[in-house]
């Protein structure tokens, strides 16, 4: 057997003259000269003579491309283990960017490191193409600001050491001098070589200084002994295979590199007849590498049903880890490991059972709410030995199963202001965020994060800067109670805005939370609401972006009076109106408690024409009743038909239809607007005191006087938001002609913080526009008509009858 993997290669060699030429050459250049990186096309042919040379069979098939990194890639190049929660995406650019768009993103998702980019030089050389240093692309990788050990829970026990690589433990660093003597004993033996010696020659090798990693793999002798790795490929016992991939990890063989893919399909032939712990390890390695192996994992996957019986905490905890870092989690698979995890969860440790949350939260993997508070619970009981990775990823999970937990988020009141000087800025942001998502406001939190976050502004990616904009926003943590926190998040916005053409809904999430608190800077708006940067959001496939927008520039065409920017298509908005009447016809308006308070107030007034159910303010996307008196409390009936849109297509009542193709609007036409609606060749004048004015110049006004009185004037969306915003900007209620409108609301516990009466961002936005827009809000609040409802008629009556009239005193 021996004899014949020996013959084989030997046999091959005969093919490769090209070879013993390149050999016979570097047996006499000095150390310095291999230390240089020849760019010159004569080791590219001798490579390119070689590669056709080979039989099909043992061809190494690459793509050069495959191992060029744009600048594009360099900008973000660690983004993927920054991005410990979104899901691995291609590092193809849309088909909407263009090379010269101001709105073309310097960062991508990608799971390869810019420091990998030495090897491609062994396949394909050639000159580097150069960018200008003033490229909107070349842009430096943030750098973390606090280190974070993703993998601590490796330390908690010996077991991990069998199915895992511990990446703080590397091999003894060798000089250069002893990697080129392995070199040369490479470029010796050659096709002689078993596939033992392969594998020791990696191994070995592996164990060079990291400085040193590049100019290793520029050596035309290590690609040969990836060659010949691959050639020995199912030769290799599955150990010696391991080994070869662990020495991987420490060679920096970047993730998209051919030769990994022919690796990965060998152990995806293997899975079957490999251990539960050869397994576990051959995925850890792969994430070590960052390549996302998703058929490997399928076949680790398929095997754990034959190891439950043998699977402890070590193995356990691993294959969640795996879980997490590969964000796929099998249905089939989660009752069972839930099980498991329920039957361990005593003998757990607090790195541990963050790894678990972490693994649960990026797979997006949903467990019943009794087996996450029993997590819950056990993180709580040791959380002050935590670390803070392991605690934000508690409030990951918690975030994700929207868990509130009195007792975890007590002692996050404590833990949180006594870490938050010593945390990063990733886990600061999803501190704020878990925070927004359950609605819980707390001083003792959000002031400690708000000091902390404006020194770390300098190493917030996109993400951080804009989450935390929405989380302080939504929670109506206002500018006056850390004035650095605001100021400080949009100038980042603004150092990386280029970035927003890849992601348009992180400048959105910003801005809303922004608007929330009434801050509006101009020039982001300007940015968001340009058509270049909305074509980009309508195009994004991977959330519906267009009520985000529509919510932004309906906010802006109220707080701004004075903004002259872009607006969206009028087409755009009475799409968005229209899609959120529909999803509130068939939600909100359903609602008992709603159609309740409806009918009573119907009742109450004399009919249904004094109440109308309808969104107000489409862009804040909730349902009010609104009611219209008169200076004495008389109800006044109310014309949906000719009812004033505020700054939005109108939305007429459940019962009328929801189709309309135009905006309707009322609007009386004095001799004033008639003047600027028909020009004249003075219009500051009466038309009778201008003697330059022909009699036939008055009849033709007086036609088109009586033609506009009879077919009405066809107006634009310009000129009806300028017929209207007079009306709408009014802070106080319409009292000029006696009436008064009101917007009753019934509120839910959704639209305040947790055990609060504070209002959450998007409500408390609502409630100042519909000041603006002229109206008196009456809130019906869920704790007294809630109760109310089990009550009898009579009671509700009086109850919202002293609502709707004290709202007049």
């Amino acid at each position: 057997m021996a004899a014949c993997v020996l013959c084989r290669p030997v046999r091959r060699l005969c093919y490769l003259p090209g070879l013993r030429k390149d050999f016979i050459q570097a047996q006499h250049v000095s150390v310095k000269r291999v230390d240089e990186t020849d760019d010159q096309g004569g080791k590219k042919g001798v490579f390119q003579h070689q590669e056709a040379s080979l039989p099909e069979e043992y061809r190494l098939h690459y793509n050069p491309s495959s191992y060029h990194h744009s600048l594009w890639n360099k900008a973000i190049s660690q983004s993927q283990t920054d991005n410990d929660e979104d899901k691995c995406l291609s590092t193809l650019a849309p088909s909407f960017w263009k090379q010269n768009s101001r709105f073309s993103a310097s960062c991508l998702r990608h799971l390869s490191s810019s420091k990998n980019t030495h090897l491609d030089l062994a396949f394909s050389k050639g000159p580097k193409r150069e960018m200008p240093s003033d490229s909107p692309y070349h842009r430096k990788p943030i750098e973390p600001d606090v280190p974070v050990d993703t993998r601590a829970f490796l330390k908690c026990r010996p077991e991990y050491a069998s199915k895992s690589l511990n990446l703080t433990n590397r091999p003894c660093s060798i000089e250069w001098l002893e990697a080129w003597l392995l070199l040369q004993k490479v470029s010796v033996l050659k096709g002689s070589m078993k596939p033992s010696d392969v594998s020791q020659f990696l191994m070995e090798l592996s164990c060079l200084h990291p400085d040193k990693i590049s100019l290793l793999k520029s050596d035309q002798r290590f690609t040969m002994l990836l060659r010949y790795s691959v050639e020995n490929l199912r030769l290799f016992t599955t150990v010696q295979l391991l080994d070869v991939m662990q020495s991987f990890v420490w060679l920096e063989i970047p993730p998209s590199h051919s030769v990994l893919g022919l690796y990965e399909a060998e152990l995806c032939r293997r899975a079957d007849e490999m251990s539960l712990h050869q397994l576990l390890l051959a995925a850890d390695l792969w994430r070590c590498m960052r390549r996302q192996v998703p058929e490997f994992l399928q076949h680790l996957f398929n095997s754990i049903p034959l190891y439950l019986g043998q699977m402890g905490v070590p193995e356990l905890v691993q294959l969640l880890y795996i879980v997490g870092e590969g964000r796929q989690f099998p249905k089939d698979l989660i009752r069972p490991v839930k099980k498991l995890l329920m039957c361990n969860l005593q003998q757990l440790y607090p790195e541990e059972v963050g790894t678990i949350c972490l693994g649960l939260f990026k797979s997006q993997t949903s467990i019943s709410e009794g087996a996450v508070i029993h997590i819950v619970d056990k993180a709580h009981s040791f959380v002050e030995e935590m670390s803070d990775f392991a605690m934000v990823n508690v409030l990951k999970y918690m975030r994700f199963r929207y868990l509130y937990h009195r007792d975890w988020l007590e002692a996050m009141a404590v833990e949180v202001p006594r870490r938050a000087q010593s945390m990063g800025i990733k886990g600061l942001m999803h501190v704020a965020l878990t925070c927004s998502a359950l609605h819980y406001y707390n001083d003792k939190i959000l002031i400690a994060i708000a000091e902390r976050v404006p020194s770390l502004v300098p190493y917030c990616r996109v993400k951080d800067s804009c989450k935390l904009l929405w989380a302080f926003g939504t929670l109506m943590f206002l500018p006056v109670q850390s004035p650095n926190l605001y100021s400080s998040l949009t100038d980042s916005l603004r150092q990386r805005k280029v970035e927003f053409g890849r992601y348009p809904e992180q400048l959105l999430t910003g801005l809303l939370g922004l608007a929330f608190v009434s801050q509006f800077p101009e020039d982001l708006i300007a940015l968001a609401l340009s058509p270049e940067f909305v074509n980009i959001a309508l195009n994004f496939t991977q959330l519906e972006l267009k009520k985000d927008l529509f919510t932004l520039e309906r906010a802006v065409a109220l707080e701004l009076p004075q903004w002259t920017g872009p607006w969206l298509s009028s087409e755009l908005r009475e799409e968005v109106t229209e899609m959120l009447w529909k999803f509130a016809q068939s939600d909100v308006c359903q609602k008992p408690e709603i159609q309740e308070a409806e009918s009573i107030l119907q009742d109450m007034l004399g009919g249904e024409m004094f109440v109308h159910k309808r969104m107000i303010l489409p862009h804040t996307r909730s349902v009010d009743l609104e009611v219209h008196l008169d200076s004495k409390g008389k109800p006044i009936a109310l014309n949906p038909a000719s009812n004033t849109a505020t700054l939005s297509p109108k939305n007429s009542s459940s019962r009328s239809p929801s189709h309309r193709k135009r905006r309707i609007v009322q609007v009386n036409i004095s001799d004033d607007l008639f003047s600027q609606l028909i020009p004249t060749k003075n219009t500051t004048e009466p038309l009778t005191s201008s003697p330059k004015v022909k009699p036939t110049s008055l009849h033709k006004v007086e036609r088109d006087w009586w033609r506009l009185s009879e077919t009405g004037v066809d107006l634009t969306t310009e000129i009806t938001d300028a017929l209207i915003k007079p009306s709408v900007l009014q802070s106080k209620p319409q009292v000029s002609k006696g009436i008064v409108k009101l917007a009753i609301q019934v509120s839910s516990r959704n639209h305040y913080c947790c055990n609060s009466q504070q209002l959450l961002g998007l409500h408390a936005m609502k409630r100042r526009h519909l000041k603006l827009a002229g109206y008196r809000v009456v809130e019906v609040s869920h704790q007294e008509w809630f109760p109310m409802l089990r009550k009898s008629r009579a009671e509700k009556h009086a109850y919202l009858r002293d609502k709707v009239y004290k709202s007049l005193e």
